[in-house]
């Protein structure tokens, strides 16, 4: 087991610390050109070459058919199911009301703005496959960007697809699914194939691949972020032993994302962490993921090394612990109190499970409508507005040295007097 204990110093220099503890991952920047220089080059023929070269070979249709969706939601698990529901119908309560609205401004001189609030006409959501099946992912994505307003929404995940994704995907009800993954899935989706229109948005977590792909065609297309290894960090102070042993259980959840997820836990007592720490040791299953274990001073200073190492997932257990949500400034997503597992936002509570990784939690938000959604300005300008805007506007478009900017202004206002006496 990685687990280590610490006392909690100067938060800076211990978020650095504790992210060496997952060495970087080599550049794959070339290699990511390479597949997007050829699916652009060559459509979808590099789709299938590339299918075959990392998932199945032979490579299976790329889309998947309306009958396959629906064979796997009739054979789905009933208790599944039921569960994809909730998840389904407390993603989108949040996300419709994250949604913005319309929003008329009038302004001194006569004329409005109206900012309307556009959803874009295609997203896609990437699942990533492997390990495990993530229909979780697929409500996440989808429902969120249906919530948005988004028309088509098209899923892209690597063969074989597990039949409970292909189930969330027929019970969220999107456009398309193929079966493609990796830096050509995004590169198809970003620039189009023959079988394949282009989005305007893609989101999602996936392999280094995948998200090194997402950084190159930013741009092209919209995208939520960089997606890195999961992280959690608990401060706590909770002293009974059922609350720590629920510290103990969330702490090694995380750890199930894989070596390169860093979970920590913050507690101003020594005997709060060594409790912790027997736990931890007890209900240990192999996980490869590092264990910090941080004595700070007092729940202020481990608030402020929270706050810097902007985590993705931040619990608060205690009393104490809980009263200083309201401080929290940088994290994906806040958990308040012991019945808060990390877990349960992940699946069912409603908030999203696409969240900033890596510390982006400093300038960054969770998946929600604003990713598919762009803001456009409405100007109206009524003519009893124009003397004053032209008086404002001229000067300043002149300063610029954009003549025609000012004359354009001015000539609205035939009779305009510069400098009336």
């Amino acid at each position: 087991m990685r687990l280590e204990r610490r006392g909690l110093g100067a938060p800076e220099a211990m978020v650095d610390e504790i992210r060496a503890l997952v060495p970087q991952s080599p550049s794959v920047a070339a290699a990511v050109a390479e597949i997007i220089e050829a699916v652009v080059a060559e459509g979808d023929a590099a789709l299938s070459r590339y299918t075959a070269r990392f998932d199945v070979d032979p490579p299976p249709p790329a889309r998947v058919a309306a009958e396959e969706l629906a064979h796997a939601l009739a054979v789905l698990d009933p208790a599944v199911r039921a569960g994809l529901e909730v998840a389904i119908a407390n993603v989108a309560e949040v996300a419709w009301a994250a949604a913005d609205e319309d929003r008329e401004v009038t302004l001194a001189q006569g004329q409005t703005v109206l900012l309307r609030e556009v959803p874009v006409a295609r997203a896609a959501v990437y699942v990533p496959g492997g390990r495990a099946p993530y229909p979780s992912t697929v409500v996440m994505g989808a429902v969120t960007a249906r919530a948005a307003g988004v028309a088509d929404v098209v899923i892209a995940t690597p063969p074989p697809i597990d039949l409970v994704t292909l189930a969330a995907c027929e019970l969220v009800g999107v456009s398309e699914v193929h079966r493609i993954g990796g830096a050509q899935a995004i590169a198809a989706l970003a620039h189009g194939t023959e079988s394949i229109a282009p989005v305007d948005v893609i989101v999602g977590p996936g392999n280094l691949y995948v998200q090194e792909a997402k950084r190159q065609l930013s741009g092209r297309v919209g995208i939520d972020g960089f997606a890195g290894p999961s992280d959690l960090v608990v401060l706590f102070d909770a002293a009974d032993a059922g609350s720590i042993r629920l510290v103990a259980h969330d702490m090694l959840a995380q750890a199930e994302h894989g070596e390169a997820s860093i979970v920590i836990a913050v507690a101003p007592d020594a005997a709060l962490l060594d409790a912790l720490e027997r736990d931890l040791r007890a209900l240990w299953q192999g996980e490869s993921a590092p264990f910090v274990l941080l004595h700070a001073g007092s729940l202020e200073h481990g608030l402020d090394f929270a706050n810097c190492f902007a985590p993705e997932h931040l619990e608060l257990i205690g009393a104490d612990a809980e009263a200083l949500a309201p401080r929290v400034r940088a994290a994906g997503c806040v958990f308040v109190g012991w019945p808060g597992a990390t877990a349960f936002g992940d699946y069912v509570a409603g908030s999203n499970h696409i969240l900033p990784t890596g510390g982006s939690a400093r300038f960054a938000s969770g998946l929600g409508p604003r990713h598919f959604r762009r803001q456009m300005a409405e100007l109206r300008i009524a003519h009893t507005a124009l003397d004053a805007l032209v008086r404002a506007g001229v000067p300043v478009a002149r300063a610029e040295g954009f003549r025609a900017h000012a004359e354009s202004m001015r000539a609205r206002v035939p009779d305009f007097v510069e400098n009336p006496s």
